[in-house]
């Protein structure tokens, strides 16, 4: 089982170690602190942030990764963009043709939403 430090749930929570810390004393989430730092159940902090995550309406297409956020970079060239949207603690890059992003109005500032469809999605351990 993947225990996490207080500071590491915190982080990943989007709280302070405080938060963390009233939410042991609360008993909404367990500590463990016998093989050193206090540590908090990975799984318990994944449920609380499967808890919060906001509910996003369903579209009419079959994506169902769906990022808003805000544009923070639009790079164009001869007949590509590159967009970047910060959608929360994501940074999220498309590529797609000048004209798409022209079409769209796509500049820093502009709330935008990035939908991602894949069979292929890389995971690593932070």
């Amino acid at each position: 089982m993947t225990n996490l430090r207080i500071s590491e749930a915190a982080q990943l929570l989007g709280v302070s170690d405080d938060t963390v810390r009233r939410w042991i004393d609360s008993g909404r989430l367990t500590a463990s602190s016998a093989a050193g730092p206090t540590t908090v159940p990975g799984h318990e902090v994944a449920e609380l942030m499967r808890e919060a995550a906001p509910e996003l309406p369903h579209l009419n297409v079959s994506a169902r990764n769906r990022f808003p956020g805000i544009v923070t970079r639009v790079e164009k060239d001869g007949v590509m963009a590159l967009v970047e949207i910060q959608a929360g603690p994501h940074r999220v890059i498309s590529l797609m043709s000048k004209e798409a992003a022209e079409d769209l109005g796509l500049e820093p500032g502009v709330r935008a939403a990035a939908s991602v469809k894949s069979t292929n999605v890389v995971v690593d351990i932070t």
